[in-house]
């Protein structure tokens, strides 16, 4: 298949590939932070299509069902077959055919239609019509629909479109419509029993969802080899998808035994039930103020964590709130910078309060930091990128108490 964005790019670019396969991401609720973990693990071309769809040129194969098992922040994964211009319609279902055709079909076949940013054709017509193709080819066939334009992650699972059918989806951009198919969509099921089904869970210590816990891991591009350290690790949650994930050589700690006796049992845990080989994993019950004590200078190539985000109560005084967590942040990032390696990345959540129909934002001391932007520079004026003015990214829902702000931070 030729690459159709070739008359865009220039044969000097390191990624520029005639041949190049192409990708589509379908992003998840935030999809700025979807954006940047994305292109943080794909470093080639990419392009934002809609506030739902990222697009990427590989030069290899992407083997999808791996990669979205990593991938805290993709709904779907899927691959680019074919583009047509949007008005031929019989062009696009002879394509669409096409695809059926090389699927090995036995037995009764599934199969579902998404449309992305289409508003000419309905998914329902090419549904119907696809379904008469299949009954005049004697194939017994399931038509799985739905109300929306576009299947959810849940209705393909759990009608295994992608193991015993196929969704087919179309992306409209400009004047063409691109043909593809799903390989992969998201593990909710694993990523919900991690995250309810572990045996230590303590609301007082942290709630971080495994998804956010794998996308802050991504951000940081730390090769699976390097020293990952969470100062404040809290239940573990950091830790267990960091194993997941491959890493190697990791590091808790927290002021809280508690806190490091939960890490213990959730490690166990997920090396139980993901018969994990042992990988490398020190705990210290220490105050992250105090860390340069038992942790070698320049030793630690990247921190990804989440402290302490202020009280837990409905009521409180923001401002004394915000005092505390700033002593707190800057103490601990003055020992962090004794114990990073030169350039290492620091992936933190801060914590953003609510009042008065005004964003509180905190501002610790980051002497020997610097807040680097997650997105590409091909990427970040995209009307769909949504960053602070200081090149972070918010993360929370509305029922939330304490939004979330994801700073990238390098040790300058």
């Amino acid at each position: 298949m030729l690459n159709f964005y070739q008359s865009r790019l220039s044969t000097a670019d390191p990624c520029y590939n005639l041949f190049a396969m192409q990708y589509f991401f379908v992003l998840g609720n935030n999809p700025t932070l979807s954006i940047a973990e994305i292109t943080a693990k794909f470093s080639c071309w990419s392009k934002i299509i809609n506030s739902q769809l990222l697009i990427i040129d590989s030069q290899e194969n992407i083997q999808a069902i791996e990669a979205i098992e990593k991938l805290g922040g993709t709904i779907k994964i899927g691959v680019v077959n074919s583009q047509i211009d949007k008005k031929d319609y019989g062009k696009i279902l002879k394509n669409i055919l096409q695809m059926l055709v090389k699927e090995k079909i036995s037995g009764k076949f599934k199969f579902g239609v998404s449309c992305y940013g289409v508003k000419t054709i309905k998914g329902k017509v090419i549904g119907l019509d696809i379904k008469r193709y299949l009954k005049n080819k004697n194939i017994s066939s399931r038509w799985v629909d739905s109300r929306e334009a576009t299947l959810s992650s849940v209705v393909v699972e759990q009608n295994k479109l992608i193991d015993r059918g196929m969704e087919i989806v179309l992306i409209g951009i400009d004047n063409k419509i691109l043909i593809g198919q799903t390989l992969a969509v998201q593990p909710f099921k694993k990523l919900s029993f991690r995250d309810y089904g572990r045996p230590a869970r303590d609301d007082r210590s942290g709630m971080l969802p495994p998804k956010l816990a794998q996308i802050m891991l991504n951000l940081s591009s730390a090769n699976l080899e390097k020293t990952i350290l969470d100062p404040f690790c809290g239940s573990g949650t950091i830790l267990t998808e960091a194993m997941l994930m491959g890493y190697k050589n990791l590091i808790g700690a927290d002021i809280s035994l508690k806190a490091i006796e939960n890490t213990k049992e959730n490690i166990k845990w997920i090396k139980n039930n993901h018969q994990l080989q042992t990988a490398n994993c020190k705990l210290f019950n220490v105050d992250a103020m105090q860390i340069s004590k038992y942790i070698q200078p320049n030793s630690v190539d990247a921190i990804i964590t989440e402290p302490y985000l202020g009280p837990q109560q409905s009521r409180f005084d923001i401002s004394k709130a915000v005092k505390e967590i700033e002593l707190l942040y800057s103490k601990s990032l003055m020992e962090f910078k004794k114990i990073l390696k030169q350039k290492a990345i620091l992936v933190m959540v801060w914590p953003l309060f609510y009042e008065k129909q005004k964003n509180i934002f905190i501002n610790p001391n980051l002497i020997g930091f610097k807040i680097i932007n997650p997105i590409s520079e091909n990427l970040k004026k995209n009307i769909f990128i949504k960053l602070t003015n200081r090149d972070t990214i918010i993360y929370g829902r509305e029922q939330q108490k304490i939004w979330r702000e994801i700073v990238v931070l390098s040790k300058e």
